[in-house]
């Protein structure tokens, strides 16, 4: 069994690296910075490095050993949600067993422990099929510009694990709700609040019968939520507002209820005479569900975990990653493989410091055993 712990000190001192290169997801520059330094440490264990020009935003990153069919994909994002200058109020540091920093958790921890975990593997003589490593670069906003080539990628291979954190107990993520947005925009008719209240329209309350429409095509039975998050509106309160704006966030769990929702949502409809209302937007990503080939894949997984004493757990989450890109292909799926800790998109992001090994070795025997 390789021993995983003995490289803990350069995996500390990797992550280090990769986290005070910051990287948030609208700074090009500053992602490629990253990128470079994730595709220098990929040659030097042996990749072949692809950079995926990206306009934009930052490159994308494609390092394969060897090739052909039946390969693994370790699927990653470079990019954060932390804005430059971020480091001077939120330092890397170690602290009781656990290591802070913006993009520990999510998820510079990961790409640490997949290039450990192919490392030892060659240096072992033990990398014996194809292994590709995608890192991207707009995860956080999204993956607009690196859904086609997640699916591409994982077309071509037999296993994809998505370095994305795990839960705190380390649980991996074997379901994923899908997610989408919706623009909802309500026009009215402007009038003069005092002088002429009845000619006018007011957007804002036409609004409000259907804030209430979509809060109510909630579901929580079926785990599909729709939520009101933003709304805006008028100008001044002495004039009845032409138009009213709300952004919609949905979720699904099942996969027929994005269907459901969609057509609910585009059959909207305005309840005060002489208004209109515009609906836009989607399902951004699928949902990942915990299907039979999920759990046939965790089985699997769960009995080469064993094979080198670590128990693995079943879990899940409301939010999506872009294994929900590879859930509809039929390809074998293991989530939240990376890290794991508490905080992430805050200023108390953190993770165990003994999940940097425990993880790479997971990885390590998953690659060699699969």
């Amino acid at each position: 069994m390789l021993d995983f712990e003995k490289r803990k000190p350069e995996m500390i001192a990797l992550l280090k690296k990769l986290v005070e290169i910051e990287s948030p997801s609208s700074d090009k520059a500053a992602v490629d910075r990253v990128g470079a330094a994730v595709a220098q440490e990929c040659r030097q264990i042996g990749a072949q490095v692809e950079i995926v020009p990206n306009s934009l935003t930052g490159n994308h990153l494609v390092a394969r050993w060897g090739s052909g069919p039946d390969g693994i994909l370790l699927m990653h994002h470079m990019d954060t949600v932390f804005p430059l200058g971020t480091l001077e109020r939120m330092p890397f540091y170690e602290k009781d067993k656990k290591i802070f920093g913006p993009g520990v958790l999510d998820m510079k921890g990961g790409i640490v422990i997949s290039l450990t975990a192919v490392a030892a593997l060659l240096e072992a003589g033990a990398l014996i099929r194809p292994i590709t490593i995608l890192v991207t670069s707009d995860e956080e906003i999204g993956s607009g510009t690196s859904e086609d080539l997640i699916r591409k990628l994982a077309k071509e291979a037999a296993l994809v694990l998505v370095l994305e954190s795990g839960l705190v107990d380390g649980s991996l993520k074997t379901w994923r709700k899908g997610v989408g947005e919706f623009l909802v925009r309500v026009k009215g008719r402007a009038a003069h609040a005092g002088g002429a209240h009845q000619e006018g329209r007011n957007a804002i309350a036409e609004m409000a019968h259907q804030v209430l429409a979509i809060q109510n095509m909630t579901d929580y039975a079926r785990g599909t939520t729709l939520n009101v998050g933003v709304i805006r509106g008028g100008t001044v309160s002495n004039v009845v507002p032409e138009e009213a704006i709300i952004d919609v966030d949905f979720r699904v769990l099942v996969p027929e209820e994005t269907g459901r929702v969609i057509n609910a949502m585009n059959a909207l409809r305005p309840v005060t005479p002489d208004t209109s209302v515009e609906v836009s937007g989607g399902l951004n990503r699928p949902p990942m569900p915990n299907d039979d080939l999920m759990k046939a894949t965790f089985e699997k997984a769960s009995q080469i975990a064993r094979g080198i004493n670590l128990e693995i757990k079943a879990g899940g989450s409301g939010g999506g990653s872009d294994g929900n890109f590879v859930a509809p292909l039929g390809i074998a799926l293991l989530d939240g493989m990376g890290t794991y800790g508490e905080g992430l998109h805050s200023d108390r992001e953190y993770i165990f410091s003994r999940s940097l090994p425990e993880r790479a070795a997971l990885v390590a025997e998953l690659i060699k055993q699969w």
